[in-house]
């Protein structure tokens, strides 16, 4: 499953995310710093659109592992919460945990950090449509 999330997902490949954990109880992914991360480079600060799509991502991935198979997944609702900005240099890490799978329906948790998983710079709510398996209503 790591290797698959890591080659097949165009985006996920073009940024150079990195699966470190993945259980059925939750995935964590880190994403080396890069310079194209800036959204505002006179303060030196990580654009939130590259930690949106890290979180999305990592959700996603932790919904899969749950369900235990590849199944079609949307995201419903993504809340992101910024807490304080990420800073250059570092690399970024987040963990999503699914508290909550019913037939239809993934609810996550995440949260995203540089230094200190006690110290996020972003938290998220998140929900998952899943899809059916091939041939089943």
């Amino acid at each position: 499953m790591r290797r698959h999330f890591a080659d097949s997902i165009p985006h996920v490949k073009e940024i150079g995310l990195c699966v470190t954990q993945l259980s059925a109880e939750s995935a964590t992914v880190e994403l080396p710093y890069r310079p194209e991360w800036l959204g505002d480079t006179q303060r030196g600060l990580i654009h939130t659109g590259i930690v949106t799509t890290m979180v999305d991502s990592v959700c996603g991935l932790a919904v899969f592992a749950a369900q235990g198979e590849y199944r079609p997944i949307a995201t419903l609702d993504l809340r992101m919460d910024y807490l304080r900005p990420a800073v250059p240099g570092k690399t970024l890490y987040c963990r999503a945990e699914v508290h909550r799978l019913t037939r239809s329906i993934a609810f996550v948790r995440a949260s995203a950090w540089q230094d200190s998983q006690a110290e996020p710079f972003a938290v998220s709510q998140c929900a998952f449509m899943l899809g059916t398996r091939k041939g089943r209503p």
